[in-house]
């Protein structure tokens, strides 16, 4: 029942025009309630650039990267070529790590 309901929900988000709003509701679906809280989004020519409130979400983006990638291109389609991530300050998730290690 649950992979039914998934595939009706990933159908409907396919079918909206792209914007702001569905990519938005994409993204809550995907990250979960803590991570969408800890983030803000912005699709940028097929870039989603993820910023996180501080290094330790960026780092939770980051290791979640490849099944939030996943995810995502189902619900987006073509729409979403690559995922940014970036912390509040404006450094992405890499540097931050490697300054904090």
């Amino acid at each position: 029942m649950q992979n039914i309901a998934a595939s009706v929900l990933a159908d409907i988000i396919r079918r909206q025009p792209p914007s702001r709003e569905r990519t938005t509701f994409a993204w809550g679906v995907v990250a979960g309630t803590a991570l969408t809280r800890a983030t803000s989004i912005e699709l940028r020519g097929g870039v989603l650039i993820v910023t996180a409130k501080d290094a330790r979400w960026a780092r939770e983006v980051e290791r979640a990267r490849p099944i939030v990638m996943a995810r995502l291109q189902s619900l987006l389609g073509g729409e979403l070529r690559d995922l940014r991530v970036l912390t509040a300050t404006g450094t992405s998730a890499f540097d931050s790590a490697t300054n904090h290690a």
